[in-house]
């Protein structure tokens, strides 16, 4: 019984520093981010940092590939839908969640402190392949159109796309709309008429999609709140009896 809260503890104090670290990184990037100032942000230790991460350069490549804790969570939807509200979502997260930015950041600004690695534009392919091979046993896609190929095609889109953005707006504030634009574009040439018909690009879907879920996860939350602490108050009496 003692070791799962102390198990949860590790949990949460990785979490910590990993939150903290991305705050961090989507200020000031990688260069300007030292262990202090993380350890500062988190409230933690040298010695918890390094118990979960070896070194500044481990951590970030952690931010790195959280990005899409940020983003998969939200969708429920399926096949090319459920793509599209990927690239939605992102869009949106990026102009409010600081681990995203920062995994974001950290991608592109890696080769700067010594690391070449492929790993968050391979998973995004991997999860966006995956989504376009639904769309093709669900017959959305157009003949011809591989899954693979058009996947990694998504992933260099929205890499280009959100770093003009960020130079072209405040706060990326015109990335959805870029999102928009892109499958306006992209889906009469991959998707077969109905579908194209049919698959929703509203950057308010998913407004109000992310609002609800959090709404949801917020009273989820608390009920486990509640719940743990009845059961603390339980063995608290069982103790004083």
């Amino acid at each position: 019984m003692a070791q799962q809260p102390k198990q949860e503890r590790a949990v949460q104090t990785r979490e910590s520093l990993l939150r903290a670290a991305a705050d961090v990184f989507d200020e000031v990037g990688f260069a300007g981010a030292s262990i202090s100032r993380i350890l500062k942000r988190a409230g933690l230790t040298a010695g918890a940092l390094y118990f979960h991460f070896d070194s500044k350069e481990d951590l970030a490549r952690a931010v790195m590939n959280a990005q899409p804790r940020s983003i998969i969570p939200w969708l429920e939807s399926e096949g090319l839908q459920r793509l599209v509200d990927i690239t939605m979502v992102w869009a949106y997260q990026l102009q409010v969640d600081p681990l995203l930015r920062a995994g974001v950041r950290l991608t592109g600004e890696q080769g700067s402190f010594g690391l070449k690695d492929t790993t968050p534009y391979r998973e995004w392919s991997q999860i966006m392949t995956e989504c376009l091979e639904a769309a093709r046993e669900r017959g959305e896609l157009q003949a011809g159109v591989e899954p693979a190929e058009l996947a990694e095609f998504v992933v260099e889109a929205c890499t280009g796309m959100q770093t003009y953005s960020a130079v072209a707006s405040e706060a990326r504030a015109d990335l959805s709309d870029r999102a928009v634009r892109m499958w306006r574009l992209l889906l009469p040439g991959v998707a077969v008429p109905a579908v194209v018909a049919r698959t929703e690009v509203n950057p308010d879907r998913v407004r109000n999609l992310l609002r609800d879920a959090s709404s949801a996860a917020a009273a989820a939350k608390g009920k486990v709140r509640e719940s743990v602490e009845q059961s603390m108050g339980g063995e608290r009496t069982g103790a004083a009896g």
